[in-house]
Parts: C-alpha cells; sequence; structure tokens
C-alpha cells in the first residue's frame, strides 16, 4: 500500500488492524478512496460516491445503524 495516502484510522484503540481510509492518486477517479478493514478486505469508491456517504452520515441517515435491534 506505498502508493496509498492514509487519511484516517477508525479505531486506533487496539494492535488488532483497525479499518482505515486512504486516498489511492494513481488509481481511476471511480477507484481513489480506499477503505480496508482489520480482516484485509477493501472497498474502493470515487471521491464522490464518498461523499454521499459523509453527507449522509452528518444528516444522521446512518445513525439507525448504531440502534439496537430490539430498542
Amino acid at each position: 500500500m506505498d502508493r496509498l495516502q492514509h487519511i484516517v484510522t477508525f479505531c486506533g484503540n487496539c494492535d488488532c488492524g483497525c479499518p482505515e481510509l486512504f486516498l489511492d492518486h494513481n488509481a481511476p477517479p471511480e477507484r481513489r478512496v480506499v477503505i480496508t478493514d482489520d480482516f484485509g478486505q477493501r472497498v474502493q469508491m470515487s471521491l464522490a460516491q464518498f461523499r454521499i456517504i459523509v453527507e449522509s452520515a452528518k444528516e444522521g441517515q446512518l445513525d439507525e445503524v448504531l440502534q439496537p435491534a430490539n430498542a
């Protein structure tokens, strides 16, 4: 991952390989944002797609995911 620019580690409180966000400036525009998980998997998307996720989170559209199933 030497060509990736590290943006943020989402956990950072352990040594277990927390999810991370990178930018790959050498990737095609539709794959520039890279999110890795603690299992070594990756999701790649465009900046426009990532912007939608961030805006949705800011608007509270993802808050339901964090609620307990039987709350």
